[in-house]
């Protein structure tokens, strides 16, 4: 089943793993079939360069196992919050990519300081707010999902398709699968940037101009609110 999608999959885990994003199992990446509705993820337990496609897990969206022989990645209820939340997102990637999880971990955002940064991301890419005990007791990863959805109240979650979680780490989408691998490649590098340049000038700002500018011609030229 979704044989062409598990490929997808795996080969986006596997350039996950490539670009250095992901380490031991910290991190996956799942996509959604546009037809069925299904999900497809990689097993708990597997680091990216372990899986095979066959091994991939096909659930639906309220995370019942379609087809697969092993339990789906813990981060699933996360992702499917995600994917109920944002409509047109059709993949959803984590990792605890280092200079990511810094600022998560942090609890501050990464702020928009250049083009190159606004040629991915409009915003700064926002951290949530901190999860209540509760929250954390029970149903951990759908309410993990839920504050991510909370942090784009009012926003346009492809004009800036990255969060993080606070003290956790970034979660990335897309509209498509390589969308969502080129958007993790890019927060990771615009986190790695920003760490450097307000070490350099902690009063660095970006020019609004600027990243109406850019952020127009990734949309096309249709409004990235």
């Amino acid at each position: 089943m979704l044989e062409g999608l598990k490929i997808e999959v795996y080969k986006a885990n596997q350039e996950l793993a490539k670009q250095g994003l992901v380490t031991l199992r910290w991190g996956n990446i799942s996509a959604r079939d546009e037809r069925t509705g299904y999900i497809v993820i990689k097993p708990s337990r597997r680091a990216c360069v372990e899986i095979k496609p066959d091994d991939l897990i096909v659930c639906d969206m309220e995370g019942k196992i379609i087809e697969g022989l092993h339990a789906p990645s813990s981060d699933l209820f996360t992702h499917l919050e995600i994917y109920k939340a944002f409509a047109d997102v059709k993949s959803v990637a984590h990792t605890h990519s280092k200079w990511a999880t810094v600022f998560a971990q942090a609890g501050k955002s990464i702020p928009n300081l250049g083009t190159t940064h606004a040629d991915y991301f409009k915003y700064d890419i926002p951290v949530t707010r901190t999860m209540r005990p509760e929250e954390i007791a029970r149903d951990y990863e759908k309410n993990t999902g839920k504050i991510i959805a909370e942090a784009f109240t009012l926003k346009n979650p492809l004009a800036t398709p990255a969060v993080l979680v606070k003290n956790h780490g970034p979660f990335m989408w897309g509209a498509s699968i390589m969308d969502t691998v080129d958007n993790a490649v890019a927060l990771e590098y615009v986190a790695e940037m920003a760490f450097y340049t307000l070490r350099l000038n902690t009063d660095a700002e970006m020019n609004k101009y600027l990243i109406d500018k850019h952020t127009l011609r990734k949309m096309g030229g249709k409004n990235g609110q």
